[in-house]
């Protein structure tokens, strides 16, 4: 009786773990929304199984500063001296 080669059993693994992040990436859905702005776009990365919001770009902060009056962009950084 011999022993499996070697090549044999990491093909396995990673045939196995190929599977499994396939499965993960299965697991999440891109969205896009339009903005409040027109012209401007919300992206989700949800995790379909719990409805959770993973990512969100631009992130709720942003997006609550740019509904307020005063926001403009690069407005987040105060370059003055």
């Amino acid at each position: 009786m011999t022993a499996p080669s070697q090549s044999a059993a990491s093909g396995d693994f990673n045939e196995g773990r190929a599977r499994q992040e396939a499965e993960q990436a299965a697991r999440y859905r891109l969205i896009i929304e339009e903005g409040p702005t027109v012209g401007t776009y919300i992206y989700k990365t949800l995790d379909s199984t719990t409805g959770e919001v993973i990512r969100q770009f631009p992130r709720e902060e942003v997006l609550k500063l740019s509904e307020s009056g005063g926001y403009a962009a690069g407005a987040l950084i105060d370059t003055s001296a």
